[in-house]
């Protein structure tokens, strides 16, 4: 009986942490992208609900927990990737990845640099695999019904977005990020120059 209450507790507590954790990467995710990759980790800990010792417990530095925060929201992104590819036109779900892409990139502007700059950044964090991956299943789709350029690649893709983000890092509306995605789309999509 004992046994039962202490393993019943184990699990209490277990299913405790997981959800601190999970409150914990939510909460950075907003916190960081709304102040930066230096915001304050106590300001993370009081909008998940718990104490700093409780953060620290489970990401015992800043770069842990941007390492967590970008691994989740990677995860995210190229879950989106494979609902996009398996429902709709092919080329709703490029440019629909590829919108949500930018908005990802905006909002995590300097957070990898951060990791790479500190060299405590965890070093199986792999955030352009994955990315890479999830852009060349939407463009190889789009490119087989034709309504893609044969010869662009996913790295362009990538690069492109990427590209798009860091020259509109500083404007507060979104609306530049936007209108430059759409000419680049003009481009993936090989629409003849003068021919609007």
């Amino acid at each position: 009986m004992t046994t039962g209450q202490d393993g019943g507790a184990r699990s209490a507590r277990r299913t405790d942490a997981l959800l601190n954790r999970e409150r914990l990467v939510a909460a950075a995710y907003e916190v960081f992208a709304a102040n930066g990759p230096g915001a304050s980790l106590n300001e993370i800990a009081r909008r998940a609900g718990v104490g700093p010792g409780t953060l620290y417990r489970h990401f015992p530095n800043r770069q842990a927990l941007l390492t967590a925060v970008l691994r989740e929201r990677v995860g995210v992104l190229c879950a989106r990737a494979e609902r996009l590819g398996a429902s709709g036109s092919a080329d709703e779900a490029l440019e629909q990845w590829l919108e949500a892409f930018l908005s990802h990139a905006r909002a995590h502007q300097g957070m990898g640099s951060v990791l790479l700059l500190d060299g405590a950044g965890a070093p199986d964090l792999d955030c352009h695999r994955p990315i890479l991956e999830a852009a060349a299943g939407l463009l190889g789709r789009a490119q087989q019904t034709g309504s893609a350029r044969a010869d662009l690649t996913a790295e362009d893709l990538v690069r492109l977005v990427v590209g798009i983000a860091l020259s509109t890092a500083g404007d507060e509306d979104a609306g530049q990020a936007r209108r430059l995605l759409s000419l680049a789309l003009d481009a993936v999509h090989g629409r003849a120059r003068g021919s609007v």
